[in-house]
């Protein structure tokens, strides 16, 4: 009996080493567990129409940022011939300062010598070869002092119109800056239709210049059409500009997914001036965070920054929108959703 203990203990082991070669081996031949369902994979482009607002919104947010852009350039070019007016003016008058102290010194010695002097001279002459040299020298000093006189009229008549057209220069920029100010009315106010409130503009920092796309030697943007081949999975077309402003975001670093030309819907897509700038890796997914989200504000921050140089129209980003003439401005009135709100895409449009 003093055994039993000892027995009962090896045969309890020996149950235990079955029961784990069995559970072992059972578990070797079970079907595995399925695994966790993967992410959805990002969509390519985003859905529908994601500019945000709506097509009458982004029409008037065109038009007040084009002719904005034009009364810029209108004005940028009259300071400039004023600047070269002023210069011309500047020389005139120095010119005319100088006929003038002629003409005057002239007037003093004829003043001095009487009307008497040119009949002396003649009368007091030995012989008629010194007759004749007189006559002459006498015909020359006349001929100087009625082209001196020609000189000063023409230079004050030049003088007066210098300061005319610098007037008319100074008419056609007061002209201009008011051109400017209406269009920026003009934006804000579709945007205070459409927004319900004004969002401080997201932090945003400095980046890097681009190189200007060609302009007309007045300064204009030359009219471009859909011409060039989309390089982005969109296909299609773009303006030669459009590529531009895309090869210069990608010259500065930013290599993400983009996705410009679109053939339905409104706004710049269809027309080739547009591009949508992913900010997450592999395409449109949901609310850009993180470093997805600082990617967004420093693509944006590039395109402000080059806006100039890029005949940039406006960029939208995180329910924002920024505008040549009025800076960042809350941009709501849209779906709702990531692409839509733009808080997973930079929205691009050139001129």
């Amino acid at each position: 009996m003093p055994e039993v203990a000892p027995v009962r203990r090896r045969r309890a082991a020996h149950v235990a080493a079955l029961l784990l070669a069995a559970l072992t081996l059972g578990l070797g031949a079970a079907p595995a567990a399925p695994a966790a369902a993967a992410p959805p994979a990002r969509q390519a482009a985003a859905p529908g129409d994601p500019e945000g607002g709506t097509p009458a919104l982004r029409a008037q947010l065109e038009a007040a940022s084009k002719g904005f852009l034009d009364a810029k350039r209108a004005l940028d070019t009259s300071v400039k011939r004023q600047q070269q007016l002023a210069e011309q003016l500047k020389t005139t008058e120095s010119q005319l300062a100088e006929r003038t102290s002629r003409v005057g010194e002239i007037a003093g010695l004829a003043y001095r010598t009487g009307r008497l002097g040119t009949a002396s001279a003649l009368l007091n002459s030995t012989s008629p070869e010194g007759f004749m040299d007189r006559a002459a020298a006498l015909d020359a000093v006349a001929a100087n002092e009625d082209q001196a006189l020609r000189e000063l009229l023409a230079t004050r008549d030049q003088v007066t119109k210098a300061k005319l057209a610098v007037e008319v220069e100074i008419t056609e920029q007061r002209k201009q800056q008011a051109v400017m100010a209406k269009r920026k009315q003009q934006a804000e106010k579709a945007l205070t239709v459409a927004n319900s409130r004004a969002d401080a503009p997201a932090s945003r920092s400095a980046s890097r210049t681009a190189t200007a796309a060609p302009r007309n030697s007045d300064g204009s943007w030359p009219a471009e059409s859909c011409s060039v081949n989309d390089p982005t999975p969109a296909n299609g077309c773009i303006t030669p500009r459009t590529l531009h402003a895309l090869n210069q975001a990608k010259a500065a670093g930013f290599t993400r997914y983009v996705s410009c030309y679109r053939p339905g819907g409104s706004g710049e897509h269809p027309k080739g001036r547009a591009c949508d700038f992913a900010a997450q890796k592999d395409g449109f997914g949901g609310d850009a965070t993180g470093g997805d989200r600082t990617y967004g504000n420093n693509l944006s921050a590039f395109f402000v920054k080059n806006a100039d140089r890029l005949a940039v129209l406006y960029v939208i980003w995180y329910r924002q929108i920024w505008l040549p003439s009025s800076g960042w401005k809350s941009y709501s009135g849209a779906g709702g959703d990531p692409s839509s709100d733009h808080t997973n895409h930079v929205h691009l449009s050139v001129y």
